[in-house]
């Protein structure tokens, strides 16, 4: 089957289902719930959803530590509604794509379960099973000196074995063995079933992280904490295993594939999208790091000030190396960062900040992601009690800064502001009680609490306010969609080295884009570029304030309100927004 490239012209919205609505009244968000809130997805403009992890899973990293591959958890559904959800998707006219964790499974799958069973067993060889090793000292170590990213050595021991297994992340996430034939098998059964089952894809979970090189051996040149990332990310086969899914299954299905690669820079991200000699290119589109770290380094438990320069400096890189080679994605949440307005916006202009953040990203080339709530403008939680926190990474840092001396409110400002449960409070529906994420007047209190400042960001209130952040995203995706420009025009950028506004342009043969952003809480005033003239001779398409009469500007200066943000178009696209 010819496979076309209809994920160029897509917006997909990404739902965490477990907490964006509680169809059954358990406090625990599902595909039932999903199934009622399909037309107002569909309402956004966005033309597809990507589900985070619905496989069975016993949460130690909610679902991305997979137990069955081919079933739904039973906490989020069952095969029945995800079909009724799948059809009326469709239906709407939406695509659906699904988590497809392959670098790991939960350590109560079947296959670990007899790989510790029996170490004859075919499943033994599923995993990273090794013996240990002694040191100077005499004393045992791991098989090599490689560092888990959730802190700690990569290995764990097995008495029973008298072996250890490697886990690039929590000890209950034992990595597979890619290089094994039979697992790669495994892997081309699973993405079949789905695919018969009409899923119209997947996004692939640390896909770059699958291959690790031969013999394992250690890192002498890495900082701890992360000892062996070089060495396994975008391993000595990955390029060879992503290609064989891509020729014995991918190729036969009308479908797309979008792999998440931490901490990968753009120029080798781009070796697995651009179409080798031969026409085969590793993945469709992946998902980069970069443009993430710009209020911290590498993590978000290493806090920085927020730099524009920095944003930008990553957005111009992945625009400027794809660009006429592959197709970039692009996205400012998901469910592994705290909330942007938080971050790279201000809380206190929460409508100007989150709609500024909203142009800055949604009209450069690519295929773009939003993230529930992302919408609405959600903020951090803000939460003060480590009796609160769900996410097992945020735990785990906690748990370290106490250890390490700090004091509980220390350990709490730190973890507050960076763990991943910022992006999990439950969806925000209503001013009501818990926000209308479960069917109200019932006891059942959502599995983690809701964000208090649910009672002024909500779907209800935004629905009636026309300069809302959700009408706001409504109106920009609808513009994205119905311009050329902005899906064949080349990037370019002005002002690169202000630290007060973000101005891009998109520009072809006959029509221009042009896009301000302030990211200043005071009035920036500024050189309308030369190439714009006094901007009389665009249509304003879209703000984020009420401008009476955008024609009377001054020629050469414009003054943008606390994160105001423009978008101008100018000739032939100009017909379409007049």
């Amino acid at each position: 089957m010819a496979r076309s490239e209809w994920y160029k012209d897509m917006v997909f919205y990404q739902i965490w289902p477990r907490s964006f609505c509680d169809g059954n009244g358990d406090g625990i968000g599902d595909l039932w719930g999903v199934y009622q809130k399909l037309d107002y997805i569909k309402s956004l403009g966005v033309t597809g959803i990507w589900f985070s992890s619905l496989t069975p899973s016993p949460n130690a990293d909610f679902g991305y530590d997979v137990s069955d591959y081919t079933s739904i958890d039973p906490a989020l559904g069952d095969m029945d509604i995800f079909d009724k959800v799948l059809r009326g998707a469709h239906d709407r006219g939406l695509r659906v794509i699904m988590d497809l964790v392959i670098n790991h499974t939960s350590s109560e799958h079947e296959w670990f379960r007899q790989a510790l069973a029996d170490a004859d067993s075919p499943y033994h060889d599923y995993y990273f099973f090794r013996k240990g090793r002694k040191g100077r000292d005499g004393k045992p170590m791991p098989p090599n000196n490689w560092d888990s990213l959730t802190g700690g050595s990569a290995w764990e021991y097995v008495e029973a074995l008298d072996e250890y297994y490697l886990h690039l992340f929590d000890k209950r996430q034992p990595d597979l063995n890619m290089d094994n034939p039979a697992v790669r098998q495994e892997v081309e059964g699973i993405m079949r079933f789905w695919l018969d089952r009409g899923v119209d894809g997947f996004r692939e979970d640390v896909i770059s992280f699958i291959s690790k090189p031969k013999g394992l051996p250690d890192d002498h040149f890495a900082l701890p904490g992360s000892r062996g990332l070089r060495l396994y990310n975008f391993g000595p086969h990955l390029m060879q295993y992503l290609v064989q899914f891509r020729r014995d299954v991918l190729d036969g299905y009308d479908c797309m594939v979008v792999g998440e690669t931490p901490m990968l820079p753009a120029r080798k991200a781009l070796r697995l999208v651009r179409r080798q000699q031969a026409g085969d290119r590793a993945l469709d589109l992946v998902f980069g790091f970069d443009h993430m770290s710009a209020d911290c380094m590498y993590t978000e438990y290493l806090p920085k000030p927020f730099s524009l320069r920095k944003l930008k400096r990553a957005y111009a890189d992945w625009e400027e190396t794809f660009d006429g080679k592959a197709w970039p994605t692009l996205y400012l949440e998901n469910h592994d960062h705290p909330r942007v307005v938080s971050r790279y916006g201000s809380e206190d202009l929460r409508v100007e900040s989150a709609t500024a953040l909203a142009a800055s990203y949604l009209f450069q080339q690519g295929t773009p992601f939003v993230y529930q709530g992302q919408e609405l403008g959600m903020t951090n939680a803000h939460i003060k009690s480590a009796d609160e926190l769900r996410d097992p990474q945020a735990i785990a840092h906690y748990d370290a800064l106490i250890k390490a001396g700090k004091t509980p409110e220390e350990a709490m400002t730190v973890v507050s502001r960076a763990t991943r449960d910022n992006a999990r409070t439950p969806m925000q529906w209503s001013a009501r009680q818990n926000a209308s994420f479960s069917p109200e007047l019932g006891d059942v209190e959502p599995w983690m609490p809701v964000n208090p400042n649910h009672d002024v960001v909500n779907v209800e209130d935004e629905e009636k306010n026309l300069m809302s952040p959700l009408n706001f995203y409504r109106h920009a995706i609808r513009l994205r969609r119905l311009l050329p420009v902005v899906r064949n025009g080349r990037y370019h950028e002005f002002k690169r080295a202000s630290t007060k506004v973000y101005v891009y342009a998109r520009e072809s043969q006959w029509s221009r884009l042009l896009v301000m952003c302030s990211f200043s809480k005071d009035p920036v005033t500024f050189g309308v570029p030369d190439s714009y003239g006094n901007l009389t001779g665009g249509v304003l398409a879209l703000s984020n304030y009420y401008v009476q009469d955008a024609g009377t500007d001054d020629a050469n200066q414009l003054t943008l309100r606390p994160y105001e943000t423009r978008v101008y178009v100018f000739g032939r696209d100009a017909i379409l927004v007049e």
